[in-house]
């Protein structure tokens, strides 16, 4: 445009009448002057390195990358005019910790990077945090979930992804819902499933259920040791299983499962937020055939109107090549955006790095780590941002994101049905659920227990009592008595099996302390046989009588409760006196007459005079006896009423 507007000047001034000398300083200035303008209308931007550490070799890294790439292009589309650019440095950490944790020291001591996205997994997260809190570099990672993350208490770690311990409270509420009173809880044996566990037996032990077992599964498991762990749950009481851990191994376990018939009616699945959001993935095994009936958690996701044109955009760009973002992705477009509103935020004069000068005896990468300068500003800047995202809305509670609202998912038919929604301020949107479809297509809830093929039976030591046998009587090894029939309803009402097994005892002198006794034995030395030391070799001998517990009417004493535990009493306490009635009414000979009150007597003298003003009952004595016996004799056994013809 400014040579344009040379030419046209040119041409319209006539050199012969004006001087040569005064027409070239004019055009001179004209042109810096047009110079000056453009320059100042073209600033140039200010980049801001970010590194990127993701396992590029996944199909949910790749996803993330686009989405990443996608944000930058979109948010500076909308905002041409901020003053910062972020450049992405991406790097590979090829699903290794170690390779991890190198390129985010690359990135920090290469690149001078401002902020690291990343990493992928909690377990390669640790040493990473442990690098940003040291050279004040914020790291955000956006699928990261695991709890143990938190006790490293680093100033630079951001969570803009939800903390695994938001949902526990919402696995509890659907426990409590369907009024199962044990789990399983089936995880994998790394930081992602061990940071959750403690939680999760807090939250059921609020709703009163327990874990009652752990299975512990190794990324490494192959097949054979998966479906050995599974066989071993197969021969427990409890049918409720909760399942926490990568889709990878998820995803076999639940392959195997129903394999050996563990997906059948009356078994009970139940997945965390970190498999349900991978079940649309292209992961080995998350075919929706395999999970059939499961019922689990995931993150809710609200909608709207940018939500909508963005999946229209990805579906447009991308047909049927790749899968189904998840959350996760979602999360990593939001974290992207607040970090280019947080650097437009900051001065950039702080932008650089404080270069540690190692001594002669430390040579090492990280002990001539730099200081970025500009990470507590930037921290700060991240920790103020607040937007609506494609995700939710996006606000970080002491550097990480809260979820309030969970959704209950079902799996049914191949498809996703939502059955329900919880948050932490009315637990669940509804007193009841939508309908839900149980492993095997059942419709009734499964009681969460079943008989176990291999259980132990509960031992229960019944004292002999003589005379009074209504409380307890036991002759055969089937005893009866209402203190029997208070134990075994009690029994039922357990949400578990208990097969008590009951054994005679008898006492000669009837003392019921060493029943107690034998009950305390079993809670000291259970089923284990003793070892006797003498001079000699260790001799095994057997245990005193041993019961898990006691049925019968025994007091309880204080020296008695320093041993074991009492139930409830069932009868009332305290102390009785049998004394002998005495009957101080006094006898004669007019109290038959006691009962006649005076109602009575004036009713009587009422029919006395009707009576002997009735004609009917006149006449000689013999027809008045007569007539008096016949009409009380008709009176109770006919009906008076006219005879009808």
């Amino acid at each position: 445009s400014d040579i344009k507007f040379l030419n046209l000047w040119m041409k319209m001034m006539n050199p012969t009448k004006i001087n040569h000398t005064f027409m070239g300083y004019f055009v001179l200035f004209v042109w810096g002057f047009v110079l000056m303008e453009v320059g100042l209308g073209q600033n140039p931007k200010s980049e801001i390195k970010v590194g990127v550490v993701l396992d590029l070799k996944t199909n949910f890294s790749k996803i993330c990358l686009t989405f990443i790439n996608m944000s930058l292009s979109d948010f500076y589309e909308k905002h041409a005019d901020y003053n910062t650019r972020l450049a992405i440095h991406v790097r590979d950490s090829a699903g290794d910790v170690v390779q991890a944790s190198a390129a985010a020291l690359d990135l920090i001591k290469n690149e001078k990077v401002s902020a690291i996205i990343g990493p992928r997994t909690s377990t390669q997260a640790e040493f990473m945090i442990k690098l940003a809190n040291k050279s004040q570099v914020p790291t955000i990672t956006f699928s990261a979930t695991s709890p143990l993350l938190t006790s490293i208490h680093s100033t630079y770690f951001v969570r803009a992804t939800v903390n695994d311990l938001s949902q526990v409270k919402a696995i509890a509420a659907i426990v409590k819902s369907f009024r199962w009173r044990s789990v399983v809880a089936i995880y994998v044996d790394n930081e992602f499933g061990e940071g959750i566990m403690p939680y999760l037996s807090d939250a059921l032990q609020d709703v009163h259920a327990l874990v009652v077992y752990r299975s512990v599964i190794s990324m490494e498991a192959n097949d054979d040791q998966i479906e050995i762990e599974l066989f071993k749950l197969m021969t427990m009481q409890t049918r409720v299983f909760v399942a926490h851990m990568h889709p990878s191994l998820g995803f076999r376990v639940i392959q195997k499962a129903r394999e050996i018939g563990m997906m059948d009616e009356g078994y009970v699945w139940l997945f965390t937020d970190g498999m349900m959001n991978w079940i649309q993935s292209n992961e080995p095994g998350s075919n929706l055939e395999n999970l059939q009936g499961v019922l689990g958690v995931r993150s809710h996701v609200p909608k709207s109107k940018e939500l909508k044109d963005f999946g229209l955009r990805w579906k447009r760009k991308f047909e049927k090549d790749v899968a189904k973002p998840n959350v996760f992705a979602l999360w990593a477009y939001d974290s992207i955006t607040a970090l280019a509103m947080a650097v437009e935020k900051r001065s950039i004069e702080s932008l650089w790095y404080d270069n540690a000068k190692g001594s002669s005896n430390n040579k090492t990468d990280l002990g001539n780590l730099g200081v970025s300068h500009y990470g507590p500003s930037l921290l700060k800047a991240l920790s103020d941002v607040r937007f609506k995202g494609l995700a939710g809305e996006f606000k970080l509670i002491d550097r990480q994101l809260e979820s309030s609202t969970f959704e209950i998912i079902n799996i049914i038919e191949n498809e996703e049905k939502v059955v329900g929604f919880w948050n932490k301020t009315t637990s669940f949107s509804g007193e009841r659920f939508r309908p839900v479809i149980w492993p095997g297509k059942p419709r009734v809830t499964p009681k969460g227990w079943e008989i176990p093929t291999k259980g132990k039976k509960l031992r229960v030591g019944v004292p002999v009592k003589r005379g009074f046998l209504n409380f307890v009587d036991i002759k055969t090894d089937l005893p009866t008595g209402y203190c029997i029939d208070v134990f075994e309803a009690a029994l039922t009402k357990l949400p578990y099996s208990v097969i008590p097994q009951y054994f005679r005892f008898e006492s000669p002198d009837e003392n019921y302390d060493d029943v107690v006794q034998n009950v305390y034995n079993g809670i000291r030395y259970g089923d284990v046989p003793l070892v006797k030391w003498s001079n000699g070799p260790p001799m095994r001998v057997s245990p005193p009588m041993t019961w898990d517990a006691a049925a019968g009417d025994i007091t309880i004493r204080a020296n008695r409760s320093l041993l074991v535990d009492f139930t409830v009493p069932y009868t009332e306490s305290g102390v009785f006196m049998l004394v002998p009635l005495r009957d101080n009414e006094s006898k004669n000979t007019w109290v038959f007459l006691k009962p006649w009150s005076l109602d009575l007597w004036v009713t009587t003298a009422c029919f006395f005079v009707f009576i002997g003003v009735n004609t009917d009952f006149r006449g000689p004595p013999h027809h008045q006896i007569g007539t008096s016996f016949w009409f009380s004799f008709s009176t109770m056994n006919f009906a008076h009423r006219p005879a009808i013809s």
